[in-house]
Formats: structure tokens, C-alpha cells, sequence
């Protein structure tokens, strides 16, 4: 009975990668061409540094790569600051950018956006003791409380126009270089909320135990792209690619490996 068991495992093994290889020889063949892809190293765990190894790591790695594999090309990672990487990926100096980029009509002027690879919402993320607050609504009365966030990303839009009064100069929003340093500000105390889409803080509350909760509902719903330069002749394969690993459950696999065995690790 073993025996056939092991038969009948092997022959479906046989079978499931028959069909992930016919699904792959219907994407396009991009004949080895290397992608030029940036991202910031700073979006846990979408992208960051892996502290052992000192290599950029995370869902987007992850996802990118079998991207470029199933398109039989090869990956050339860059790294940029959030606030270059929009002109920089709409200039062509790189062939497509990720730092979970809200697809958006303002941004669709500058660059070509791939088809959404995670949908996902903002949440306030504050520290694990916190007590004064319990949603938008009882942060928004206290003049005394202030939040953290990058200019021109997703974050800082819903944090002055659906927790704040809707003024971009609000002295109570504080701007950090990168999102990773206003997570650091919200555990030292410096600012009491940072905003951020579920997935980043399922990871964040996974990588420091006892740190950080989140409150409140849901401040809006948002999609992630991948963005190109207008017009760029990747935008159809990468799409390709995106629906195959949707199929295939691929991307629910990396969700499970990053939001929720790379949590448990930490």
C-alpha cells in the first residue's frame, strides 16, 4: 500500500509540474533580458535587509524574481529613495520599481503601473501600551499627538486627509527620510502613530514582539503595483506573470512565508 501511495504522490507530482510548465510556456519568453528593478530596502517585510546576511529580502524579492523567472529573464536589483523612484523608474533609469506603490490616477500620469499583486488597508500602528487613542477619531482632537510618515506616499495623503484637518503642513505630521525611521520614532516615543497598509504591520508587530498593536478600523482600502516607465514593453509580461503566480497560488504562498512563518521566526 506504501508503495503505491508513493506511485500515485509521485505521478501527481509528475502532473503538477507538467501543468506549471505548460502555464509557464504560454507566458512570453523574454530571451534572458535583464530587468533593471529598484526598490528601497526599508518596507518590511515587502522589502528590507535581511540582518544576517546584509541582502535585501522580502515579498517583493520573492515575487519579482518568479516574475523574471517565468519569463526566462534575469534581475538586476538597484536601490533608491522613495522620493526618487518615481522619476527616476518615468526617466528609464530603471525598468520597474516597488516599495508598495498604491496604484493611483495621480501617480498613472507619471508612470505605467503593472496589475495590482496585493490589496491591502491602512492601519494606525501604535506602541504597544498605548492608551490615549483607540481610533482616528480620538487621535484627531489631541493637539498633542503626532504622526510619522514619508512625503507624497499613501501614508502621509490618509494621515492629513482622513485622520488630521486636511492641511499637508500640518506642524502635527512628523516626516522621516524612510518609513523604516518612522516606525523607529513611534517605538522611542517621538511620534505616536505611523500609518501603514495591514501587511507591513503584520510585519512590523511580527519582527518586535510586544512593541507595537494596531487601532482603530481600517482608514481605505489600496492596491500595490509595480511601476514602468510609460509605455514600457514589459508591462503586458509582467501582467502575464502576475495572473499565472495568482493562479497557481504563488503569491499566496509568500504571503504565508512573509507575513506569517517569517513572523513566527522572529
Amino acid at each position: 500500500m506504501r508503495f503505491w501511495k508513493t506511485i500515485a504522490f509521485a505521478a501527481a507530482a509528475a502532473l503538477a509540474l507538467g501543468a506549471s510548465a505548460a502555464r509557464a510556456a504560454d507566458l512570453p519568453d523574454l530571451k534572458g533580458r535583464t530587468i533593471v528593478a529598484v526598490t528601497e530596502n526599508a518596507y518590511t517585510p515587502l522589502n528590507f535587509v535581511d540582518p544576517k546576511s546584509g541582502q535585501g529580502i522580502g515579498w517583493e524579492y520573492d515575487a519579482f524574481n518568479g516574475i523574471a523567472k517565468r519569463l526566462n529573464a534575469k534581475v538586476d536589483w538597484k536601490l533608491a529613495s522613495w522620493d526618487t523612484m518615481i522619476q527616476a523608474v518615468r526617466d528609464g533609469q530603471f525598468d520597474v520599481g516597488m516599495d508598495g506603490i498604491t496604484i493611483n490616477d495621480e501617480r498613472r500620469k507619471q508612470v505605467d503601473f503593472s496589475d495590482p499583486y496585493m490589496i491591502s488597508q491602512q492601519l494606525m500602528l501604535v506602541r504597544a501600551d498605548e492608551n490615549r487613542f483607540t481610533d482616528a477619531a480620538s487621535f484627531k482632537p489631541n493637539d498633542k499627538l503626532l504622526v510619522g510618515a514619508q512625503a507624497g506616499t499613501t501614508n502621509f495623503y490618509v494621515a492629513v486627509y482622513n485622520v488630521l484637518d486636511g492641511d499637508e503642513k500640518n506642524p502635527r505630521i512628523k516626516l522621516f527620510d524612510t518609513f523604516g525611521a518612522s516606525v523607529q520614532a513611534l517605538k522611542t516615543g517621538d511620534v505616536d502613530t505611523v500609518l501603514m497598509d495591514k501587511t507591513s504591520a503584520d510585519g512590523y508587530i511580527g519582527a518586535s514582539p510586544g512593541s507595537f498593536k494596531v487601532v482603530g478600523e481600517p482608514l481605505g482600502t489600496e492596491e500595490f503595483g509595480f511601476i514602468l516607465k510609460p509605455g514600457s514593453d514589459l508591462t503586458a509580461p509582467i501582467n502575464a506573470a502576475i495572473a499565472s503566480m495568482k493562479a497557481d497560488g504563488t503569491f499566496d504562498k509568500l504571503n504565508q512565508k512573509w507575513f506569517y512563518e517569517y513572523r513566527a521566526g522572529q
